[in-house]
């Protein structure tokens, strides 16, 4: 069940010119809620009427964060780090997210991590396969997670499987025990559409949820 259309909400969304973060920007925007996108540098977006851009130049910058997240009710990060090799943007950025977030006394996240990391790091065909692939990026949410869950905030870990850019389907299947297989994935539209539904009516606070088609 969604929340209200009336209730409209003030959505911060970290990592927000990647290809996840512009889903859940424009789903925002679609629902009604205004969007602060946190940016490297300006006319990231198109003008677009209740859609601020809020320039985030480096992800250890925790007052440029925190002048962004004034007046947000809800922080969504779908930080994410290179394609290949060593990485540790997601870990650094969300340390700086929660240093800014008790600055403005905001408690309600909800960061995309990934399937395979941590308890689920298995020895499954689908978990063997993703850390022979990218396994730099899931040690870097294998470090986010935790300093997120440590924390006393009202959190939301995402764990999907594979990002694929399927057009959204309206048909994906959630929860925080479901099989993972080596073919599963989800559309990054879908996954947006989730974040933004979790945003508005949680829940899966302080819980794992994962998503897939």
């Amino acid at each position: 069940m969604r929340q209200d259309v009336s209730q409209r909400l003030r959505v911060a969304v970290l990592g927000a010119s990647g290809a996840t973060g512009r889903h859940v920007v424009h789903a925002a925007l679609d629902r009604g809620h205004s969007v602060t996108a946190c940016v490297r540098r300006n006319a990231t977006f198109a003008e677009r009427e209740r859609l601020t851009e809020a320039i985030w130049p480096d992800v250890n910058d925790i007052p440029a964060l925190t002048g962004a997240l004034i007046g947000a009710d809800v922080v969504i990060s779908t930080l994410g780090g290179a394609d290949s090799g060593p990485t540790t943007v997601c870990t650094d950025g969300i340390r700086t997210t929660l240093a800014a977030m008790t600055a403005t006394g905001l408690t309600r996240l909800i960061a995309v991590s990934a399937h395979g990391v941590l308890e689920t790091h298995d020895r499954s065909l689908y978990s063997l396969a993703v850390w022979a692939g990218v396994a730099d990026r899931m040690r870097d949410k294998e470090t986010m997670e935790p300093l997120i869950t440590r924390s006393d905030l009202d959190w939301t870990i995402a764990r999907p499987p594979k990002l694929s850019d399927r057009p959204a389907t309206a048909n994906s299947r959630i929860g925080t025990d479901l099989p993972i297989h080596v073919w599963s994935s989800i559309g990054r539209a879908d996954l947006a559409a989730f974040l933004i539904d979790e945003a508005e009516t949680p829940r899966f606070v302080r819980a794992y949820p994962r998503i897939t088609r």
